[in-house]
Protein backbone atom coordinates (compact mmCIF):
# COMPACT_ATOMS: atom_id res chain seq x y z
CA UNK A 1 0.00 0.00 0.00
CA UNK A 2 2.73 2.69 0.77
CA UNK A 3 4.34 1.38 -1.96
CA UNK A 4 1.70 2.34 -4.16
CA UNK A 5 1.45 5.74 -2.66
CA UNK A 6 5.17 6.46 -3.53
CA UNK A 7 4.75 5.71 -7.59
CA UNK A 8 1.96 8.04 -7.50
CA UNK A 9 3.91 10.82 -5.73
CA UNK A 10 6.42 10.21 -8.27
CA UNK A 11 4.28 9.74 -11.22
CA UNK A 12 1.79 13.16 -10.09
CA UNK A 13 4.21 15.06 -8.22
CA UNK A 14 4.90 18.42 -9.32
CA UNK A 15 2.14 18.40 -12.12
CA UNK A 16 -0.37 20.43 -9.11
CA UNK A 17 0.56 22.04 -5.67
CA UNK A 18 -2.73 20.56 -4.74
CA UNK A 19 -2.40 17.21 -5.89
CA UNK A 20 0.88 17.67 -4.15
CA UNK A 21 0.05 18.11 -1.10
CA UNK A 22 -3.18 16.23 -1.39
CA UNK A 23 -0.75 12.45 -2.39
CA UNK A 24 1.60 13.58 0.90
CA UNK A 25 -1.75 13.60 2.86
CA UNK A 26 -2.36 10.16 1.43
CA UNK A 27 0.96 8.52 2.24
CA UNK A 28 0.52 9.91 5.74
CA UNK A 29 -2.89 8.51 5.76
CA UNK A 30 -1.19 5.12 4.60
CA UNK A 31 1.20 5.39 7.05
CA UNK A 32 -1.03 6.32 10.49
CA UNK A 33 -3.13 2.96 8.96
CA UNK A 34 -0.12 0.70 8.38
CA UNK A 35 1.14 1.86 12.22
CA UNK A 36 -2.81 1.06 13.79
CA UNK A 37 -3.08 -2.29 11.63
CA UNK A 38 0.51 -3.93 12.68
CA UNK A 39 -0.29 -1.66 15.94
CA UNK A 40 3.81 -0.60 15.71
CA UNK A 41 3.93 2.28 17.89
CA UNK A 42 4.63 0.98 21.47
CA UNK A 43 4.31 4.44 22.73
CA UNK A 44 0.51 5.06 21.80
CA UNK A 45 -2.39 3.09 22.64
CA UNK A 46 -4.60 1.45 20.35
CA UNK A 47 -6.95 4.89 20.40
CA UNK A 48 -4.15 7.09 20.14
CA UNK A 49 -3.63 4.72 16.94
CA UNK A 50 -7.31 5.01 15.92
CA UNK A 51 -7.32 8.59 16.87
CA UNK A 52 -4.69 9.32 14.95
CA UNK A 53 -5.47 7.53 11.62
CA UNK A 54 -9.30 8.80 11.73
CA UNK A 55 -8.39 12.19 11.39
CA UNK A 56 -6.14 11.48 8.42
CA UNK A 57 -8.77 9.41 6.96
CA UNK A 58 -11.35 12.62 7.35
CA UNK A 59 -9.23 14.92 6.12
CA UNK A 60 -7.98 13.16 3.11
CA UNK A 61 -11.79 12.41 2.07
CA UNK A 62 -12.79 15.84 2.43
CA UNK A 63 -9.72 17.26 0.44
CA UNK A 64 -10.67 14.68 -2.52
CA UNK A 65 -14.69 15.36 -2.34
CA UNK A 66 -14.32 19.11 -1.37
CA UNK A 67 -10.79 20.38 -3.54
CA UNK A 68 -9.10 17.85 -5.73
CA UNK A 69 -12.02 16.44 -7.66
CA UNK A 70 -13.45 19.88 -7.99
CA UNK A 71 -10.45 20.66 -9.75
CA UNK A 72 -10.47 18.04 -12.22
CA UNK A 73 -13.34 18.38 -13.61
CA UNK A 74 -13.41 21.79 -13.79
CA UNK A 75 -10.19 21.04 -16.09
CA UNK A 76 -11.84 18.35 -17.84
CA UNK A 77 -14.98 21.11 -18.51
CA UNK A 78 -12.26 23.12 -19.69
CA UNK A 79 -10.82 20.74 -22.12
CA UNK A 80 -14.13 19.74 -23.27
CA UNK A 81 -13.10 16.52 -22.99
CA UNK A 82 -16.33 14.12 -22.99
CA UNK A 83 -14.48 10.81 -22.05
CA UNK A 84 -12.36 12.24 -18.65
CA UNK A 85 -15.99 13.44 -18.01
CA UNK A 86 -17.54 10.02 -18.74
CA UNK A 87 -15.29 8.89 -16.34
CA UNK A 88 -15.87 10.88 -13.48
CA UNK A 89 -19.73 10.21 -13.64
CA UNK A 90 -18.36 6.19 -13.09
CA UNK A 91 -15.42 7.16 -10.47
CA UNK A 92 -17.23 9.99 -8.24
CA UNK A 93 -20.06 7.58 -7.28
CA UNK A 94 -18.04 4.53 -6.21
CA UNK A 95 -15.70 7.08 -4.26
CA UNK A 96 -18.73 8.38 -2.52
CA UNK A 97 -19.76 4.72 -1.61
CA UNK A 98 -16.11 4.06 -0.29
CA UNK A 99 -15.94 7.57 1.56
CA UNK A 100 -19.51 6.66 3.09
CA UNK A 101 -17.58 4.24 4.87
CA UNK A 102 -14.80 5.79 5.93
CA UNK A 103 -16.86 7.93 7.24
CA UNK A 104 -19.03 5.16 9.45
CA UNK A 105 -15.66 4.03 10.48
CA UNK A 106 -14.57 7.38 11.93
CA UNK A 107 -17.77 7.42 13.92
CA UNK A 108 -17.71 4.12 15.07
CA UNK A 109 -14.19 4.22 16.42
CA UNK A 110 -13.37 8.32 16.40
CA UNK A 111 -12.10 9.79 18.91
CA UNK A 112 -15.95 10.84 20.12
CA UNK A 113 -16.92 6.69 20.67
CA UNK A 114 -17.46 5.86 23.76
CA UNK A 115 -17.65 2.13 23.47
CA UNK A 116 -15.90 -0.51 24.70
CA UNK A 117 -12.97 -1.33 21.66
CA UNK A 118 -13.16 -4.73 20.38
CA UNK A 119 -10.19 -5.45 19.13
CA UNK A 120 -10.55 -8.02 16.52
CA UNK A 121 -13.91 -7.06 15.28
CA UNK A 122 -11.86 -3.50 14.70
CA UNK A 123 -9.28 -4.86 13.07
CA UNK A 124 -11.49 -7.10 10.92
CA UNK A 125 -13.25 -3.75 9.92
CA UNK A 126 -10.11 -1.71 9.50
CA UNK A 127 -8.78 -4.67 7.18
CA UNK A 128 -12.09 -4.13 5.06
CA UNK A 129 -11.50 0.12 4.84
CA UNK A 130 -7.73 -0.76 4.26
CA UNK A 131 -8.64 -2.86 0.83
CA UNK A 132 -12.00 0.09 0.36
CA UNK A 133 -8.67 2.64 0.10
CA UNK A 134 -6.69 0.93 -2.00
CA UNK A 135 -9.71 0.32 -4.52
CA UNK A 136 -9.67 4.50 -3.98
CA UNK A 137 -6.40 5.01 -4.91
CA UNK A 138 -6.43 3.43 -7.92
CA UNK A 139 -9.89 5.41 -9.13
CA UNK A 140 -8.12 8.14 -7.90
CA UNK A 141 -4.87 7.62 -9.98
CA UNK A 142 -7.28 7.10 -12.68
CA UNK A 143 -8.97 10.43 -12.68
CA UNK A 144 -5.88 12.11 -12.64
CA UNK A 145 -3.70 10.58 -15.39
CA UNK A 146 -7.45 10.89 -17.61
CA UNK A 147 -7.90 14.58 -16.40
CA UNK A 148 -4.18 15.60 -16.22
CA UNK A 149 -4.29 14.17 -20.22
CA UNK A 150 -6.75 16.35 -20.72
CA UNK A 151 -5.44 19.40 -20.04
CA UNK A 152 -2.04 18.56 -21.15
CA UNK A 153 -3.26 17.80 -24.78
CA UNK A 154 -5.53 21.31 -24.77
CA UNK A 155 -2.52 23.10 -24.02
CA UNK A 156 -0.41 21.45 -26.80
CA UNK A 157 -3.21 22.29 -29.04
CA UNK A 158 -3.40 25.66 -28.18
CA UNK A 159 0.44 26.17 -28.62
CA UNK A 160 0.76 24.58 -32.05
CA UNK A 161 -1.75 27.20 -32.96
CA UNK A 162 0.40 29.69 -31.58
Amino acid sequence: MLERCRTAQERWGGVDDLIDRWLTERKKLVEHYIALRDREDPGASTQQLLNNFCSCLLDYASAGHFAVYEQLVRGAEEAGDERALDLTRQVIPRIETITQFAVIFNDYYGPKHTRALKLDIMHSRLLKLGGLLLERFELEDCLIEVMHNAYRNTHEAIETME
